[in-house]
């Protein structure tokens, strides 16, 4: 079972572009194993969830179900805490990111190495190899771009020609663009599987972008 609860106020981004503060929550009707509770926060112009990767800080505690009320408590405490941290530093970088300008070939070439599933098809990314790269990896990298370029949510003074668009178009892809089987599949994909991996090397590159320059994704 899981539950979701809101936080009070956003993380703005540009003068509109809110993304609501949300805690999830999760457990098993059993009682074995933990409560995980993560940071997890939600661009509200297109329900998009933002993984982040911030400086090896996880956005998530586990809490036994065996601590007292007390510990519990101070758990608690301990996951406000982090929410608030990483509410201000993802403010201050995500409004960097709108500020950041690249290409449309740019917005492909950190979708390819973010989607990028191994070491052997990134090397053939950055030797420009395309004809070594799989009809589905392909598949998945024009799907997450035309997002890039079509969707309205990306065409906002923050998203249109920005890194922090760029960022959104490989989120939003598992958000709001691939096909699951079930609504359960996609809740562990985003929360814990694939597309949480993916997102956080996406977050991973846009911080190298922004600190070594834009000639990384040429």
């Amino acid at each position: 079972i899981f539950i979701t609860a809101k936080l009070p106020d956003y993380i703005r981004v540009g003068s509109d572009d809110l993304i609501e503060k949300d805690i999830f929550l999760t457990t098993s009707h059993d009682g074995t194993g933990s409560i995980t509770a993560a940071f997890t926060p939600i661009r509200v112009v297109c329900a998009n969830t933002l993984s982040m990767a911030l400086n090896n800080c996880s956005n998530t505690l586990k809490i036994r179900h065996t601590e007292s009320a007390q510990e519990r408590l101070k758990m608690a405490h301990k996951i406000m805490g982090i929410s608030n941290m990483l509410s201000t530093q993802l403010e201050a970088i995500f409004n960097q990111w709108t500020k950041v300008k690249i290409t449309d070939k740019q917005v492909m070439r950190l979708i390819q190495e973010a989607m990028s599933p191994s070491k052997e098809v990134l090397d053939n990314i950055r030797k420009g190899a395309d004809d070594k790269l799989s009809t589905l990896f392909k598949n998945v990298c024009d799907n997450a771009f035309m997002y890039a370029m079509n969707s309205p949510t990306q065409q906002t003074d923050t998203t249109k020609g920005t890194l922090f668009g760029a960022y959104n178009a490989i989120t939003g892809y598992y958000q709001n663009v691939k096909e699951y089987k079930t609504g359960e599949d996609k809740l562990n994909s985003i929360l814990f599987g694939t597309g949480l991996l993916r997102s956080q090397t996406a977050f991973r590159l846009c911080e190298q972008v922004c600190k070594q320059g834009d000639t990384i994704l040429n």
